[in-house]
């Protein structure tokens, strides 16, 4: 029975390929998307702060630049605990 799962595994992985990581970082604003000859991107970097910065790098590339669709915004900074905002007084 193990040898039989042990099997099938190995089959269903080596069917399935490798997978995928997600190729947008969500801490950068702007992507540059490379392509290689196809239609895909060859790869995706996305470690530009402005769409300027990454237009001079994309420049004479078979190149184009994006907006970060998992952009997460500025880090906020965190709120320490057990202070709460003092209200004026009247």
């Amino acid at each position: 029975m193990r040898l039989t799962f042990f099997i099938v595994a190995a089959i269903g992985v080596g069917i399935a390929g490798p997978a995928a990581a997600q190729m947008y970082d969500p801490n950068y604003p702007v992507c540059l998307e490379v392509y290689g000859g196809r239609l895909t991107p060859e790869y995706i970097d996305c470690s530009y702060t402005s769409l300027p910065q990454c237009q001079a790098t994309a420049s004479g590339r078979a190149a184009t630049c994006s907006v970060n669709p998992f952009y997460k915004g500025p880090k906020k900074p965190p709120r320490e605990r057990g202070q709460r905002q003092r209200q004026p007084a009247s």
